[in-house]
Parts: C-alpha cells; structure tokens; sequence
C-alpha cells in the first residue's frame, strides 16, 4: 500500500495471496476502492490511483472446498488515520461490535441491523452529519443517506448465500451453525452539508461470524481491525 500505486496492484497481490495459499478461486470480484471509490458500493473497477492521506477499502474473499469467505477491511493510504478518519472508523467498528454481540441464537435476523443502525445513528448526531434526535433520524431513516445498506448476508457455499430471511413475513430466528456476515459502513460522499473534512471517506468493516450454541465466533477474528493495529501493521511493512 503506497500513495502513487494503482488499485489494480493492490487486487493483484490479493489474488496471488489466494492461490498461493491454496484457494481455488475468488468468491466474488475483489473490491480495492481508494479515497471517494470507497463511497461507491460495489466498486469493481480497481483502476484508481492510491493518494497520500486517503483510505482504501478492501472487500475481497476467496473459496477453499466450495465455501466462500467475504471479509472487509479499510487502511490508510499513508499508514496513519487523520482526525475525522479515526472518528468515522471507530464509529463503524463501534457499530460492528454492537452487531455482532446481537448475533446469538433465538434473536432476530435483524437484531444485528437494529445494533448497527442505533450506534451509526448516534454516532453520527454526535458528528454533527445529521441532526435532531436518535430516535427522529432512525425513524425517517436519514442515516440512509450514508449507510444505505443492510449489516449482513448468508454466508456458505455462496457468498450471498440461499437461505430466507424471513418466514410467514417475520424476520427468522438466529440458530446455531448459521454463518453471516457482518458489514456496517458509513460512505461520506462530498456535497451540501457535508463537512469538508468528511468528506470522500468510506469505511466498511465485515467480519464472518458463526452462531454457536452460547452466542457467536468470528471466523475471521485473526485480521486486525483496531485503529493500532493497523496502524501497527503497516508501520512493520516499512520496517
């Protein structure tokens, strides 16, 4: 990860990492999105280049025996998180935390949205990014205007899995040997009201989590995701 380097050789180093390793293939098309890419879902081009003080997120999974894996991380370009970066990162990871702890058996498929949603929420009255309060701007949903997704999927021999997520129109109850996913992000695009230290920042954190008998294992709890040990990390790069 250096500024000047395109996203495609990022994607490059992913895929090799994959076979080498013994993966058969990726899951999906890796997303490698530098500065404003990161606020496109989706982004799939990887022909950006990476910029001094942006970050860069990467949404990339491979298949190992027919099951698919779909993990999300986001770096700073640079090696060190910015002031506002840092704020809107530990609120996504925040609202990832909340999420996972509401992934147990017999609570709702959404109850880990519901988390993410009411700490994002919050988080982002706190900001100044939205105004009025929590429960005003979770009712009109003006949270959508930078999370405009839902916190997970079925994960399994697909990376978008088969599986309902609601039965006779209520949502389906947590069980045991259910894997998901869990992605809160917050996708700060440029534009009216939008402080300018804000804005282009996209940050998605996704981990893939298990529904075990007492609660949950994250099954790819080995990839940091704290701000120091990332920091760490590509500090040891250089090193």
């Amino acid at each position: 990860m250096r500024p000047g380097r395109a996203e495609y050789e990022i994607e490059a180093e992913l895929q090799y990492e994959f076979r080498r390793h013994g993966a058969q293939a990726p899951a999906y098309t890796p997303i490698v999105a530098g500065g404003a890419n990161a606020c496109i879902l989706h982004y799939v081009q990887n022909d950006g280049v990476l910029k001094d003080g942006d970050l860069v997120l990467i949404d990339a999974g491979c298949e190992l025996d027919g099951y698919a894996s779909d993990l999300t991380r986001t770096f700073p370009v640079s090696g060190k998180f910015s002031g506002p970066q840092k704020d809107i990162y530990e609120l996504v990871l925040a609202a990832q935390m909340a999420a996972i702890s509401a992934v147990k058996p017999g609570n709702a498929w959404s109850a880990p949205h519901e988390a993410a949603v009411k700490v994002l929420t919050q988080g982002l009255l706190d900001l100044g990014l939205l105004a009025g309060s929590v429960d005003q701007a979770a009712e009109s949903e003006a949270y959508r205007k930078f999370y405009m997704h839902r916190t997970g999927h079925w994960l399994g021999l697909d990376v978008h899995d088969a599986g309902d997520y609601k039965r006779e129109g209520r949502w389906r109850p947590l069980e045991p040997g259910m894997v998901l996913t869990v992605e809160p992000g917050c996708y700060i695009r440029a534009g009216a009201g939008v402080p300018e230290h804000f804005a282009n920042i996209g940050v998605r954190i996704e981990d893939d989590v298990l529904v075990t008998a007492s609660g949950n294992e994250i099954l790819t709890g080995e990839a940091p995701k704290r701000i120091a040990e990332i920091e760490d990390l590509m500090r040891s790069q250089d090193d």
